[in-house]
């Protein structure tokens, strides 16, 4: 989709469409629902962050809220090299001495009344997060130095910013950190919600595999192990590959802790079940 802003014509982004469902939690859920709702003309929306660690689900709770207010969902994933203009519009060479402007998903969700999901966002540098300073407060804007464009946001457009809680991320400036309210912490689910996400993910593997995984998972959340449902979906899944590759040459115990094993490696097998 091609727009005309001021005589300058941008490519806008695609939006994203997953096959995702959010499983429990439903709590986090009303949080950033909540932080999106506009309850007179006066008010604006707040710029939620989802904090956690990585594989908690932080990204599918974004994409799956958005999805509940039917609008259009925008990724931008953010990396320590992210510049300004890689969230904003990036000019792109098109033919001989000719340049076309590319506009980000964050633009474009803007343009579009649609929503951005930012992910990890605290890979990004404070020259970056600078770049969004206008957007994340009331006055809801952008300014491109590329094209001289200062581009307002459709007042439907609504943005979250996911955020990993480890060593590898950047402190946010403090004038970005109060842009970005509330603080919506995600934990690790309990068992019961676990092996839901593990059946929704892999609803052809069978039970005595998928709840052994959510009790692994369960025994490395006690011992403040970063192991996520992400991991555990792998392990099920190998697990059920080795099972109908060794045609009952050994069971399904001995399947998921060769699994295990190859998945994380040794030393996360002191959390697999006896049993």
């Amino acid at each position: 989709m091609v727009v005309t802003i001021e005589g300058v014509r941008l490519q806008l982004a695609h939006p994203v469409e997953w096959d995702v469902e959010w499983v429990g939690q439903e709590d986090v859920m009303r949080h950033l629902l909540a932080s999106w709702l506009v309850v007179e003309p006066r008010d604006v929306p707040m710029n939620p962050r989802l904090v956690g660690k990585p594989g908690v689900g932080k990204t599918t709770l974004a994409y799956a809220a958005a999805k509940r207010l039917g609008q259009d969902i925008f990724l931008l994933q953010a990396t320590s090299d992210t510049r300004p203009e890689d969230l904003l519009i990036t000019p792109v060479i098109e033919g001989e001495g000719m340049l076309k402007y590319v506009a980000s998903p964050l633009v474009s969700a803007m343009i579009r009344g649609g929503i951005c999901i930012l992910d990890e966002g605290n890979r990004m540098s404070e020259k970056s997060w600078a770049s969004l300073a206008p957007l994340l407060d009331t006055r809801r804007y952008v300014e491109s130095i590329v094209t001289g464009l200062k581009i307002k946001a459709d007042p439907r457009f609504r943005i979250v910013a996911t955020m990993n809680d480890d060593a590898s991320t950047f402190d946010l400036p403090e004038y970005i950190h109060s842009r970005l309210q509330p603080q919506i912490l995600i934990d690790f689910p309990g068992f019961d919600e676990e092996l839901a996400i593990l059946r929704q993910n892999l609803p052809f593997s069978n039970d005595e595999i998928l709840e052994y995984v959510a009790e692994f998972l369960q025994h490395a959340h006690v011992n403040e192990e970063r192991y996520t449902a992400r991991d555990g979906i792998n392990i099920a899944r190998y697990a059920g590959k080795l099972i109908h590759m060794a045609k009952d040459r050994y069971g399904a115990r001995t399947a998921l802790q060769q699994s295990i094993l190859h998945t994380l490696g040794e030393e996360a097998l002191r959390y697999a079940p006896r049993t």
